[in-house]
């Protein structure tokens, strides 16, 4: 399945982009797992390394890692930069639905 497939799907989507040696994007990751625990089948949570992927980090102007970007049916609902709570972003993907 392609990135586009992937965020074109009916449920929410969220993309983490990271990279390996970013401080921040580590602290994320364990929030994301708890994330995806609570969220299910609900959402889709995907990772992407911007060193591995820098086409479709600069497509979408990435500039930062950690970026968050939650997607539905290939339309950016929401947008950030930096390190987020679990809470708040199941709130995000709630509304979303």
């Amino acid at each position: 399945m392609t990135f586009q497939e992937i965020i074109n799907q009916d449920k929410p989507v969220l993309v983490d982009f990271f990279a390996e040696w970013c401080g921040p994007c580590k602290m994320q990751a364990p929030i994301l797992d708890e994330l995806k625990e609570r969220v299910g089948e609900r959402a889709s949570i995907i990772k992407i390394d911007v060193d591995k992927n820098p086409q479709v980090a600069s497509t979408l102007g990435v500039r930062g890692v950690p970026t968050l970007v939650l997607f539905r049916k290939g339309e950016i609902r929401w947008r950030q930069s930096g390190v987020y709570p679990a809470n708040e972003l199941e709130r995000l993907i709630n509304e979303n639905l």
